[in-house]
């Protein structure tokens, strides 16, 4: 009898300390990184190359290293690479074509050329790199697989985590680009759409480099579209 209520509550008290990591960390990053994006404005590359590791994925570490769980544990793993990286390429397809049609409705043509030449095109795209790696791993690899474990339904972690994960970009929205409420909006929305996407693909694969790969080429069209 008790050896059976002991494996019952193991597996509840793994579901609320789930529940009570991912609320921290959530908790913290909307607020810490929520108060940094109103208080300062560093060069982007001290920001995503320095700043956000440290805000994002040092809690993460020490969190995972409580819970005495791997790195397989955030989707740090080998498994399923290939799965990974072509579904990732068929939804980054889509999101190229989308940034084609943002420029042409834009700037009524398409002309990235100089872009493609310039050194700065491989900046960003090392700091979108960076930028990926502490986001997916603190959002996908962590929040949303927690929640997930939690709850046992994906698409309910998918959704929560989603709605954080675009409450955490509000703030570059409003106090960095200074946006009208439509563009607010706009860019909440697409956030969203991202969010969703990239916990889908990272719940089919089970490995971050899913969702890191999914991020780079949604920031592709950013970088060359400019």
């Amino acid at each position: 009898m008790l050896q059976q209520l002991f494996v019952f509550r193991k597996p509840m008290q793994k579901k609320e300390q789930a529940i009570k990591h991912s609320t921290i960390l959530a908790t913290f990053l909307l607020i810490v990184w929520g108060f940094y994006r109103f208080l300062f404005k560093l060069p982007e590359e001290i920001e995503e190359l320095i700043i956000k590791p440290l805000v994002w994925l040092v809690p993460v570490y020490l969190l995972v290293r409580r819970e005495k769980r791997g790195v397989s544990s955030v989707g740090i793993t080998s498994k399923n690479l290939f799965p990974a990286i072509y579904i990732s390429l068929i939804l980054g397809i889509l999101f190229a074509v989308e940034g084609v049609f943002i420029n042409y409705v834009k700037y009524k043509g398409v002309d990235f050329s100089a872009n493609l030449v310039s050194n700065s095109l491989f900046i960003s795209l090392g700091i979108s790199f960076a930028t990926a790696v502490s986001e997916e791993l603190a959002f996908r690899g962590y929040l949303f697989n927690r929640i997930w474990e939690a709850f046992g339904n994906e698409w309910k972690a998918n959704l929560l985590t989603s709605v954080v994960w675009t409450l955490i970009h509000l703030p570059i929205a409003v106090f960095w680009w200074e946006l009208n409420l439509a563009g607010v909006l706009g860019y909440l929305l697409l956030t969203l759409i991202f969010g969703i996407g990239s916990a889908f693909v990272f719940a089919k694969t089970k490995n971050v480099a899913s969702s890191i790969l999914l991020h780079i080429f949604w920031e592709w069209p950013i970088v060359l579209f400019r």
